[in-house]
């Protein structure tokens, strides 16, 4: 007994000895900060006069951010109910509500309209499919409205890039590959036939390499043992991430662009996701070395992609795209076609859009080449300048010239991973007035028939989602509610150029940050987001009585402003509204 009464004595006073001196530390830390703070650095004045204590405005500064979420009211989208039934969509979860809103919609607004004789879920078509392209060779049936809207892998970690393709190939939906091209991590699902494989560079296994991936995986998980894979048989290249492993037949494979084009396959796999290849106006992934567009490079990308979207302009910026130096890794060099370690800033117009003429020209290049749809993806700034160019898209009809087979149009408030502070919400109409504008010049030269509409900009929800396709558009394109699902924290550290990283190693390529991604988990959640968002839209679709998403119209919709005024005929809204 006293043995343990000594033992007991002498454990607290060791314990003791360690916090003091542990204290020592921390005071000796501290006034050393302090003279270091007061008369030593010259880089910030508040810590001259106010050591040691000024250093707390810094850290609730870098809190303040990745905080606010929690704490503050919602001022970018409607309502904080919105962002929850996004991560609860996700996750799976029912997605209900009691006694209210938390937060109050805006008072102006647009209600879909309900029927008396409302359907059962049963009666709305399972099928929401949506043609693009139908006078083309090849014309693409998507399988879903909903699109991921454009975000590179560059821009994306290799993780996230794989968790999309993951998710899309789960629930179908399509999905846009951002300017930054068609890369491996595009190829995640993809599992091929290694005696039918000429256009795949393809690194067998051995035997010590997969009794090492065995062994980490055991003690580890899959993500390192992939990892050590690839470190062993890839012997430490630079560029190792670039190939994708293929647990079918244990080997590391990537795109061989240096195989002939009659080496690649005639159609697409149906084990990857239905892809739309943004051309942006450094026609990254489809350039030469001398940075012009390459025809033959062109006709390979698309042996993997369902349609082409030629980007002008984007809601966040209109200036061509960027990347932080910090993200141009060896990886993302390799797949551009660009000098590691660089910023790499593409040029505002696209090379091919000096006139509309030469566009349009350019546009009927693709098809004939791709023998797929092509659309561009614009900002509307003014009315007439959209009915500009769709006057002469219905004049090149007329002499039977080539015409986009479909717009995508981005709201002024849509956002972006990298813009500039002066064209955030400077530049372009919101989405549901850039849409009506779109929509209504198309019928008036008569081209809806011939020209699809995708709307893109703060789409969240269902709802969100059956309004505009209510007000003309096709399908849409969702990109921070899909960020969301696949685990975005809304920190807004995407771009790389500030001080510090996304934190959950979505939008970095900091190796570090990146390893915690969980890619397989934020995939079945990201395919999740999407099989909510169309059981939502089929609920919607039956309490306004339509059977499938041909039927909606903007007569399906009423507009109240915040004065009370109720416009149960929409267009009336929107002749008021605009002032040509």
């Amino acid at each position: 007994m006293q043995t343990l009464e000594r033992e007991a004595v002498e454990s607290i006073l060791a314990w003791g000895t360690i916090i003091k001196v542990i204290g020592v530390v921390v005071v000796v830390g501290l006034i050393a900060l302090y003279i270091y703070d007061r008369y030593i650095q010259r880089k910030h004045q508040l810590l001259i006069n106010y050591p040691i204590i000024g250093r707390f405005r810094y850290i609730f500064e870098l809190l303040r951010e990745p905080l606010r979420q929690y704490f503050a009211e919602e001022n970018f989208f409607e309502s904080r109910d919105k962002v929850d039934w996004v991560y609860k969509a996700a996750k799976d979860k029912p997605n209900y509500i009691s006694f209210s809103v938390s937060q109050p919609f805006p008072q102006s607004r647009f209600i879909l309209k309900h029927v008396a004789n409302v359907l059962n879920e049963e009666e709305v078509d399972k099928e929401l499919t949506v043609t693009f392209g139908p006078r083309r060779q090849k014309p693409f049936v998507a399988h879903s409205p909903i699109i991921r809207s454009a975000m590179s892998d560059g821009a994306l970690s290799p993780e996230a890039t794989r968790a999309f393709a993951l998710g899309a190939t789960l629930s179908g939906f399509t999905y846009n590959t951002g300017e930054g091209g068609l890369t491996s991590n595009h190829l995640y699902t993809y599992s091929p036939d290694p005696k039918r494989a000429e256009f795949l560079e393809i690194v067998p296994g051995n035997a010590f390499a997969q009794k090492v991936f065995r062994l980490v995986e055991k003690i580890s998980n899959r993500a390192n043992a992939i990892k050590a894979y690839r470190r062993i048989l890839l012997k430490g290249k630079k560029t190792a991430n670039t190939y994708i492993y293929d647990s079918k037949h244990h080997l590391l494979f990537r795109i061989n662009w240096e195989a002939p084009l009659e080496a690649f396959p005639e159609e697409v796999p149906d084990s990857i996701p239905n892809y739309i290849f943004q051309m942006s106006s450094g026609l990254y992934g489809v350039r030469d070395k001398e940075g012009r567009f390459d025809p033959v490079r062109y006709q390979k990308v698309m042996r993997f992609c369902r349609m082409t979207e030629i980007k002008l302009a984007q809601g966040a910026k209109q200036t061509g795209g960027k990347l932080a130096g910090s993200k141009v890794t060896a990886d993302i060099a390799y797949y551009r076609g660009v000098e590691e370690g660089k910023d790499l800033f593409s040029p505002n117009r696209f090379p091919y859009a000096d006139t509309m003429a030469h566009l349009f020209g350019f546009i009927g290049e693709l098809q004939e080449l791709s023998g797929k749809p092509v659309g561009i993806k614009i900002v509307v700034s003014d009315a007439n300048t959209v009915d500009q160019i769709v006057a002469e898209a219905a004049i090149r009809k007329h002499e039977g010239l080539p015409l986009p087979d479909f717009i995508t149009v981005d709201s002024g408030d849509g956002g972006s991973a990298t813009a500039p502070l002066e064209m955030m919400e400077a530049v372009g109409l919101n989405l549901h007035n850039a849409l009506y504008t779109i929509d209504s010049a198309l019928r008036k030269h008569g081209l809806r028939e011939d020209i699809r509409i995708i709307a893109t900009g703060k789409i969240l929800t269902p709802d969100d989602a059956v309004i505009a396709l209510s007000l003309g558009a096709d399908a849409v394109g969702i990109a921070r509610g899909f960020m969301m699902s696949g685990g975005c924290i809304r920190a807004r550290m995407c771009s790389g150029f500030g001080s510090h990283q996304c934190p959950i190693g979505m939008a970095t390529q900091d190796p570090k940050l990146r390893a915690s991604y969980l890619t397989a988990r934020k995939g079945y959640e990201i395919a999740n987001y999407h099989k909510n968002l169309l059981k939502g839209i089929r609920t919607l679709l039956a309490i306004m009585g339509k059977k499938n998403l041909s039927e909606l119209s903007r007569k399906n919709l009423t507009y109240k402003n915040s004065t009370g005024e109720i416009y149960f005929d929409v267009d009336k809204y929107f002749e008021e509204k605009f002032h040509r």
